[in-house]
């Protein structure tokens, strides 16, 4: 790993999948608490012409052999930026799949070192793309690289997540011993940064965390198999998360909306997030799925250095046919062993 990518590890990682959390949540309990303040989400009308968006007609052939169901995809980024309106990269890039007749919300995490293909920009990693060219430049690489459709995306800046958790008492997690010193290096980069006094995790076991220990847990990068197994704690934090939405009481709800819609800018009109959030309401059994691509076994184990820069190159045409088959055909990938 070169030195730029060990200084741009430091800073903070956004777990992919409570950021989805997120914005099902908005969607889902605005349309009872707080319509008025869908007015705080910002929207940002992009270009939806299939050549801004790279959606090519062989695309568009293809997937109506596939479009069975009704199914609608959305971009999400996570970014970490430290200020507002601040130039960055998306450290989180995933594919949101609706899929109504099968009653199922897919959550499509894409590793954002892929090396891929970024119009203007040559060969470079997936979550270089929305610092070259914001939102419509992202959705242009998913989609000519992944031979996608999508015309929407959301991004949430998730520098204030830690929040929300601590307004639901914080999560239990079994914290590893040689995972402790990773969590309290973040926590004290975050309290260097923010000039506050940190709280410190002091021992491994079942423990209540607070926000931003439990922010630092998941941002580990160092302990075990790197970004890979980040995703794995990002997963723990997104479940303990659920579960305490689930046993907070509808009276919490009004005052976590009201902290996460300010964190969202949005292509979506106000209409289709209600449209989109009733739907979810109107489906309270809906199945919520999730895979991450490239699957193992189809990029190259330990990545590639190139020109002084670490990449994850892996076989982007078999990685394209899971990515259809599990949205469009609902066939979960099988990784090699």
């Amino acid at each position: 790993m070169s030195e730029d990518e060990k200084k741009t590890s430091k800073k903070k990682k956004i777990f992919f999948m409570v950021l989805i959390f997120i914005f099902l949540f908005i969607i889902g309990m605005v349309c009872f608490y707080v319509i008025n303040s869908l007015n705080k989400v910002k929207t940002n009308e992009i270009s939806k012409t299939n050549e801004d968006l790279g959606i090519e007609e062989s695309t568009i052939e293809e997937l109506k052999e596939k479009q069975k169901h009704e199914i609608l995809n959305i971009a999400f980024f996570g970014l970490d930026q430290r200020e507002p309106n601040e130039p960055s990269r998306s450290d989180a890039t995933m594919i949101l799949t609706i899929d109504q007749d099968r009653n199922k919300i897919k959550m499509l995490s894409i590793m954002r070192d892929s090396y891929i293909n970024i119009d203007g920009h040559g060969k470079d990693k997936l979550n270089h793309a929305y610092a070259f060219g914001g939102p419509s430049l992202a959705i242009k690489t998913l989609n000519k690289n992944y031979k996608l459709n999508i015309k929407d995306y959301a991004s949430i800046n998730f520098y204030n997540m830690e929040k929300v958790i601590d307004i639901l008492g914080g999560l239990e997690i079994d914290v590893k011993r040689d995972e402790i010193s990773q969590i309290n290096l973040y926590i004290s980069e975050l309290n260097s940064y923010r000039k506050t006094k940190p709280t410190y995790v002091k021992n491994p076991g079942l423990q209540t965390l607070n926000g931003m220990q439990a922010l630092s847990y998941s941002r580990i990068r160092n302990v075990g198999n790197g970004d890979f197994e980040r995703t794995d704690r990002q997963r723990i934090v997104l479940a303990l998360l659920l579960e305490k939405i689930q046993s907070a009481g509808i009276t919490k709800y009004p005052s976590l909306v009201s902290e996460l819609l300010p964190l969202v800018e949005t292509s979506l009109s106000k209409t289709e997030i209600l449209k989109i959030g009733s739907e979810i309401l109107m489906s309270p059994n809906i199945v919520i799925e999730q895979e991450r691509f490239p699957v193992d076994g189809y990029y190259k184990d330990g990545g590639e250095m190139i020109n002084g820069v670490w990449y994850l190159p892996f076989d982007k045409e078999a990685t394209t046919k899971q990515i259809h088959d599990y949205i469009f055909d609902d066939v979960i990938p099988t990784p090699l062993k």
